[in-house]
């Protein structure tokens, strides 16, 4: 459950955890001497930044390919050829 804090425009969010993997958060808060909950925010952020776009991208090219914006097949064949080995 979320809990607004007005002062610092943060908010509670409370998560489950596998134990691994909180210890591996403890443990590297303490290499890093940050708090463990900057980290895992921080954390949280940099995924979100990375993935969010990666599924608007997605979403966007199966729109165009319900459309019919599917690419030629000189295309594809260009495609292949700039990433053959």
């Amino acid at each position: 459950m979320s809990t607004e804090n007005k002062s610092s425009n943060t908010s509670q969010f409370n998560i489950r955890l596998p134990a691994e993997l909180k210890d591996r958060l403890e443990n590297y808060s303490q290499l890093v001497g940050r708090p463990q909950a900057i980290v895992a925010s921080e954390a949280l952020a940099d995924y979100l930044d990375w993935r969010v776009p990666q599924i608007e991208a997605l979403k966007q090219a199966i729109a165009a390919a319900d459309k019919g914006g599917f690419a030629s097949s000189e295309e594809v064949e260009q495609f292949f050829k700039r990433y053959e080995a």
